[in-house]
């Protein structure tokens, strides 16, 4: 049953990424108050209100669903179906009118991720997946690339200071030093790229399942694994990320935990 309504579901996030995209820009184009809230993080106008604007279309259309958002927290959260909303993940670039912002909403059936949708307003990318239906762009299917050797690898980290206090720096280090190239995108921007098979892997974290729940989805839908560091998979608690094709993710997963 939950497959026959996947596409009104992904119809209804996107129609609500689309709408807060229109917000957001409106403010990042202007001029606009911000606040620190308790842990050191900056909100603004645009971040509440786009997630109030995705709440209210998730819940005209699916009044019976759990939300669970980045500014105002959770509603319904013990339901079978719980959709699961970041406005602005990267609110420091927005303030900074850095581009790499992006509007996350995915959609989650009984702790199963089922559904995301990845919005970049400022660099104008869209990408979706639901569960066995493909990733996709504005041009068509996304595939993660074949490459399964760290030597030939582009591999892309992000937030790594909970990584350089932990007994995984060294085997980290050890990896990096064998890669074909490095990068640090962070954000959304890496697993699009990744999804999109212009990364091999993304090590990351200090996220928050908030921040990648859509784009677990989206990554795993173009052919991806992606897990935490200890090769979960992605639930309400997961706090990092490593993401890659198959092969090549077998192969970190060892290397970073010392197999």
């Amino acid at each position: 049953m939950t497959e026959t309504k996947l596409p009104e579901f992904l119809a209804t996030a996107l129609t609500a990424a689309k709408s807060a995209r229109e917000l957001i820009m409106s403010y990042y184009n202007g001029d606009f108050a911000i606040e620190i809230k308790a842990d050191q993080t900056p909100v603004t106008v645009a971040d509440r209100g786009a997630e109030r604007l995705i709440r209210e279309t998730i819940g005209n259309a699916f009044p019976e669903h759990g939300i669970f958002g980045e500014e105002f927290g959770a509603e319904n959260k013990e339901t079978e179906y719980l959709w699961l909303v970041d406005p602005i993940d990267g609110t420091k670039s927005f303030v900074k009118r850095y581009g790499m912002f992006s509007t996350q909403i995915a959609l989650m059936h009984r702790g199963d991720l089922i559904l995301g949708v990845s919005c970049a307003p400022a660099m104008n990318e869209l990408v979706w997946a639901t569960r066995g239906g493909g990733a996709f762009d504005a041009e068509g299917p996304l595939h993660i690339s074949g490459i399964d050797d760290i030597r030939e690898a582009s591999i892309s980290t992000g937030n790594i200071q909970s990584l350089a206090a932990s007994e995984r720096w060294t085997a980290l280090g050890k990896v990096l030093a064998k890669t074909n190239r490095t990068r640090g995108y962070g954000d959304y921007y890496h697993y699009h790229r990744l999804a999109a098979g212009q990364l091999d892997a993304v090590i990351e974290s200090d996220v928050n399942i908030l921040d990648i729940a859509a784009l677990s989805v989206i990554v795993t839908e173009a052919g991806g694994v992606f897990t935490d560091l200890d090769g979960r998979a992605p639930d309400l608690d997961t706090r990092s990320v490593l993401a890659a094709n198959p092969s090549l993710h077998a192969t970190l997963k060892n290397q970073l935990n010392g197999a």
